[in-house]
């Protein structure tokens, strides 16, 4: 009765009207990009603190 494209076709139609990336360009996404900033900044932040404290007690 109705026809409706599987999960697969959706993805490949959306995919084609897609835009190609630009060069150096490499988050689309917003939150993806925050996330990801986030993270490294919380690990290097974390690695000095460590040193510090291993500094501080030897």
């Amino acid at each position: 009765m109705f026809y409706k494209k599987s999960v697969e076709e959706r993805i490949a139609d959306r995919m084609a009207k897609r835009r190609p990336l630009e060069e150096g360009k490499t988050f689309e996404h917003g939150p993806a990009k925050f996330i990801f900033v986030s993270f490294i900044v919380i690990i290097v932040v974390v690695h000095f603190v460590g040193l510090a404290i291993i500094m501080e007690f030897s």
